[in-house]
């Protein structure tokens, strides 16, 4: 009898499936998904509404760049950091970020384990990423944490729910986990902000927004 895969394997599966969903999907994302993945400019409009504005910026799952622009934008004097798995995402906010001469550094890797040895940002964003780490969100979540300064604060933007199943039977096959795992984590380990939740197209999906700050002995 074989044994069950252990959670690193599962993990590596999971990222080596998401290479491949975005080897192809990266040529199409930005013409495609802006039909899907409500709120992004509002997160960083709400963000920039917050008092102390950061000085040092990650974002996870930073995709074809589309928030990084946004936050480059809004903060012009902030240090941003765009940390994703997929190279071929990579590439084109790249291309992106030289057309608007933005200066941000792009990592190329999972988010395993915190950056440095000591916590560097006061703002880490996660935008229509963490629905997406099937398994493994614990633990990016608990590097965020590690990576946050005292009192930084974590920016979240994603899929939440439906009251369909088999809407959420095909966004699994599309890698994504909607089931409303997310906002409980979040509110236990952060001190909540600002948060909300909409409906998208009549009630289909919800999506949620969350800004919470790190709490003490995090």
């Amino acid at each position: 009898m074989s044994a069950e895969p252990t959670f690193a394997a599962t993990a590596e599966h999971n990222a080596s499936a998401l290479n491949r969903y975005y080897r192809w999907h990266a040529r199409l994302y930005d013409a495609t998904r802006w039909s899907f993945l409500f709120g992004r400019g509002a997160l960083v409009r709400a963000i920039a509404a917050r008092p102390e504005p950061p000085r040092n910026i990650l974002e996870v799952g930073c995709g074809t760049g589309e928030n990084l622009v946004r936050l480059a934008r809004q903060f012009p004097t902030a240090a941003v950091t765009g940390l994703d798995l997929s190279p071929d995402m990579l590439l084109r906010a790249r291309r992106k970020l030289e057309q608007r001469q933005f200066a941000v550094t792009l990592l190329q890797q999972a988010y395993d384990h915190p950056l440095y040895p000591e916590p560097v940002f006061d703002l880490i964003v996660f935008s229509y990423c963490l629905t997406m780490i099937n398994p493994g969100w614990q633990t990016v979540l608990q590097c965020a944490l590690q990576d946050l300064r005292p009192d930084g604060r974590l920016a979240v933007v994603d899929f939440h729910d439906s009251r369909f199943p088999a809407f959420r039977r095909w966004m699994g096959v599309n890698h994504v986990r909607m089931d409303g795992h997310l906002r409980p984590w979040l509110n236990a380990h952060c001190q909540p902000l600002q948060q909300s939740v909409g409906s998208a197209y009549g009630g289909v999906w919800q999506y949620f927004s969350f800004i919470g700050q790190k709490l003490d002995g995090h």
